[in-house]
């Protein structure tokens, strides 16, 4: 399950928000103030963070900063000041989507899962090098520093998309959807396989791919 971390001081808000998300099969966290909320959508890791730009003990604005500085982590900003100064900073600062309060929890679903879904997308579209790893997309090759993999496409796209995000863990749900382009359902089992597999064409390169016991993976 993507985790989700709601960083609003109105704890009516936050809770309305947590619920359509748990509703939605998302985990989520909440933090009531600025104070560490940027250590903490580090740590979790958080897959998006939803992020008031009015908080106590320090301003959305600044912890958006600081996550934008240590990690690219998706961002929905919230606000009730529409003034457009405070809009194009968040933007300019790196978040990804603005909704402005009172907004529709419903909507504010369908705008997570569209930015997770571009997301995993991106990850698959661009290449990447990490730790040997050199993964050209446009050629569809995988090289672990001079030996071609033989990878089959779900492969390859699973590789990519945790190559292009070292150290952030991708939940099941977020392999699915960068592996099967085509929209099919596939189970978590079917996921672990593929991983399983990898490993084992990666040969002693695949302890980069790190298991989260009841999450999902990750390439460090």
């Amino acid at each position: 399950m993507p985790k989700i971390l709601i960083v609003e001081d109105e704890a009516k808000i936050a809770q309305t928000i947590a619920d359509y998300l748990q509703q939605a099969e998302y985990e989520t966290h909440w933090h009531p103030d600025g104070r560490d909320a940027a250590a903490i959508a580090l740590s979790l890791p958080a897959d998006l963070v939803i992020l008031d730009i009015m908080l106590p003990g320090k301003d959305g604005l600044q912890v958006c900063r600081e996550i934008r500085a240590a990690r690219d982590i998706p961002i929905i900003m919230l606000t009730a000041r529409i003034d457009e100064i405070d809009r194009l900073l968040g933007l300019e600062l790196g978040a990804d989507d603005y909704i402005c309060k009172p907004f529709s929890p419903r909507e504010l679903v369908v705008r997570i899962r569209n930015i997770l879904k571009r997301v995993a997308q991106t990850a698959t579209d661009t290449g990447s090098s990490y730790g040997g790893l050199h993964i050209d997309v446009d050629r569809h090759q995988c090289h672990l520093e001079d030996r071609l993999l033989d990878l089959t496409p779900v492969e390859f796209r699973l590789l990519t998309t945790l190559c292009a995000r070292p150290g952030q863990v991708f939940a099941r749900e977020q392999l699915m959807q960068a592996a099967y382009t085509d929209g099919r359902y596939v189970s978590g089992r079917t996921i672990d396989t593929h991983i399983k597999n990898l490993r084992s064409k990666l040969g002693a390169g695949g302890t980069m791919i790190h298991s989260i016991y009841g999450v999902g993976y990750k390439l460090e």
